[in-house]
């Protein structure tokens, strides 16, 4: 007998599905940490932001611990090109906003904190020292009484 069932036995969508299922997660489990990374993505303190897309992504920059690379992210006016340098165990995030401006950036890192920096009038910005972890970028345009903030989805450094 072999886990196929007894000879002659059914199979039932139900018995298939469950069965695709222990495949999956000996073969393939979730991260240990999914929890922890969708709570980070969910934290945000003003929940009255815009959530960029993934554009472009070279080299799997930054992804699993990825060395150095290129994320591109858009949402409908705002494009948010970063690249990522490893420098030992931190990471250093050079920036490009277009339309370019001077626009508030932060950087959030899982149990690190936040970081920020003001882009420049060319819509360049430099984050350093960046820890190792699971990261979103978010991007503050306007002022206080109009203003408006993307993030980026999740990148784990």
């Amino acid at each position: 007998m072999n886990d196929l069932g007894a000879p002659g036995e059914a199979f039932s969508d139900e018995r298939i599905l469950a069965d695709v299922g222990r495949f999956l997660d000996e073969l393939d489990p979730p991260p240990d940490d999914l929890v922890q990374r969708v709570q980070f993505a969910l934290a945000l303190e003003d929940l009255d932001v815009e959530v960029a897309r993934w554009e472009r992504m070279d080299n799997l920059a930054g992804v699993r611990g990825g060395g150095t690379g290129t994320i591109t992210f858009t949402v409908s006016d705002l494009t948010v090109m970063i690249n990522l340098t490893k420098m030992g165990k931190l990471h250093r995030i050079d920036g490009w906003l277009v339309p370019a401006g001077q626009y508030g950036v932060e950087v959030r890192v899982a149990e690190h904190g936040t970081k920020s920096t003001t882009a420049d009038e060319g819509g360049r910005f430099v984050l350093d020292n960046v820890p190792r972890g699971t990261t979103q970028i978010l991007v503050h345009l306007g002022d206080v009484s109009c203003r408006r903030t993307i993030v980026t989805p999740t990148v784990v450094l």
